[in-house]
């Protein structure tokens, strides 16, 4: 065989690889050429899908394959989140319980509440007192709920920049007046001298720090320890200024709202937790605290949607320009083979003919070398959407997440049965929200969906408030008393 033939065979052969990289509809992938804006989109070909109603096997396994390693991280992280919502509790409720018995500002009104209790309990008997405490529960669990249904109603429609603007508003107050006012009193308590400028300085990098963790970006357990300040501190406003009686009635009209709120269809808790999921969108951090880290920068200014369709049009375009890359190298090297002094006998009439023929046998290419080609193109673009899929953002969004509201109504309640000094009723209670929080995760786990985290608590913290309150410590006591030990 001659020179001339050796490369008329070379150069048929690389044009021919250079059409089937290029010919990638054969399997019903379309991708956009390079430089248009498009996103890529799939097409069904006869070939693939004949009856173009049923989903390709390998989308179904796929869906399996992550169902399957779902239930592995469950597994895997379930227990270890648990543990770790347990500690973050138990030291909301741990400092409030600290400083209702220290600090006597917290454990005594001073004649002062709340503007949504009018009635205050001050004068009547028993059955005054109970409906004074139904009323103001009434009007408390009401202005929750307007302001949850506002709050979902702003999310809804996207006004991220309002919601921002709410949530930064209440957390200057806690981290700013709240943190002084806390601050100022203990120093009382503990007669610590302290002058204004030092003070001024600490009160300013504690709430601008603050500030950052909660709504920007910080360490995950900087943050956390400033959500369980804030936790704390509106805990203690609220044993502060609420009645004794409304305050009960209050965390029993709670829990059923609750309950109420996350599980009816209409709920509105419900819809901003499944708008949320709709949207890929983690819940704001000033409202929920996680196991693992929440960032939200720039939510406000981007459409989920969009990031994942230029997710999928970036890595349909690396592959594009893949291909493109290899083609140009290809047809490069068979120009640079054609533009040396000699054509070594290869005409422009002998290069038309030979495209015709190219294009013929194009024609008649198996569909075993199509799809050989595709699978290799799909392969690549698997491993770039797994190395994607393990970045540190979806590390940050795993965890169990409970609501600041959750942290609130136990930390009031245990802080409230230690307003009396009786430990035995303080720890009765303090197991109980711990039981029922548990029950809580193991049921979040079986049905695998949102649960409200308030009523099994909360109602474990009533029965064990009052019977401790009312018979244990009692008979414990009258059992010290008579010298008679068990």
């Amino acid at each position: 065989m001659s020179d001339s033939e050796d490369n008329s065979t070379e150069r048929t052969r690389l044009m021919s690889s250079s059409v089937v990289m290029n010919n990638e509809g054969t399997d019903g992938v379309v991708i956009p050429p390079s430089g248009t804006s498009g996103t890529s989109r799939t097409v069904p070909s006869p070939q693939s899908n004949p009856e173009g109603n049923e989903a390709p096997p390998a989308a179904s396994n796929r869906q399996n394959q992550d169902e399957e390693e779902d239930d592995e991280m469950l597994l895997k992280y379930g227990a270890k989140h648990v543990i770790m919502l347990f500690a973050p509790v138990s030291l909301c409720m741990l400092v409030v319980v600290v400083t209702i018995t220290t600090v006597e500002f917290y454990s005594d009104s001073g004649g002062q509440y709340l503007v949504y209790t009018p009635f205050h309990e001050d004068e009547g008997g028993a059955g005054t007192k109970a409906w004074n405490a139904v009323a103001n529960a009434l009007i408390v669990v009401g202005v929750v709920l307007v302001m949850t249904v506002f709050l979902v109603a702003l999310y809804k429609y996207r006004c991220y920049k309002v919601i921002h603007g709410w949530l930064i508003t209440a957390s200057l107050l806690f981290l700013f007046l709240f943190s002084y006012i806390y601050l100022t009193e203990v120093l009382l308590t503990y007669n610590v001298p302290m002058d204004y400028i030092t003070t001024v300085i600490i009160m300013w990098n504690f709430g601008v720090a603050g500030m950052f963790c909660i709504h920007w970006k910080g360490p995950l357990l900087l943050q956390q320890a400033y959500l369980i300040i804030i936790s704390a501190l509106m805990a203690l406003v609220f044993i502060k200024y609420l009645p004794e009686w409304t305050l009960w009635t209050i965390l029993a009209a709670i829990a059923i709202y609750d309950l109420a709120a996350v599980l009816c269809p209409r709920g509105p808790l419900k819809i901003l937790v499944e708008t949320a999921q709709e949207r890929d969108e983690p819940i704001f951090p000033a409202l929920i605290y996680s196991s693992t880290m929440i960032w939200l920068v720039g939510m406000a200014d981007v459409d989920p949607a969009d990031k994942k369709n230029k997710s999928t049009a970036n890595s349909t375009e690396n592959i594009n320009s893949a291909a493109e890359d290899k083609d140009v190298n290809l047809i490069g090297n068979m120009e640079e083979t054609n533009g040396d002094g000699e054509d070594a006998g290869f005409d422009e009439e002998w290069t038309n003919r030979q495209q015709t023929d190219l294009v013929a046998s194009n024609s008649s290419t198996t569909s075993e070398d199509a799809r050989a080609a595709v699978s290799a193109l799909r392969q690549t673009s698997e491993q770039g959407q797994q190395t994607t899929n393990q970045t540190p953002e979806d590390d940050e969004e795993r965890g169990v997440k409970l609501g600041l509201g959750d942290f609130i109504f136990y930390s009031v309640l245990v802080g409230k049965a230690s307003v009396t000094g009786d430990w035995t009723t303080t720890i009765a209670c303090f197991v109980a929200i711990l039981i029922g929080l548990c029950l809580t995760l193991i049921l979040l786990a079986i049905f695998k969906k949102a649960l409200p985290a308030l009523p099994i608590s909360i109602t474990f913290g009533l029965i064990f408030y009052f019977s401790t309150s009312y018979i244990v410590f009692p008979f414990t006591d009258s059992l010290a008393s008579e010298q008679v030990f068990i």
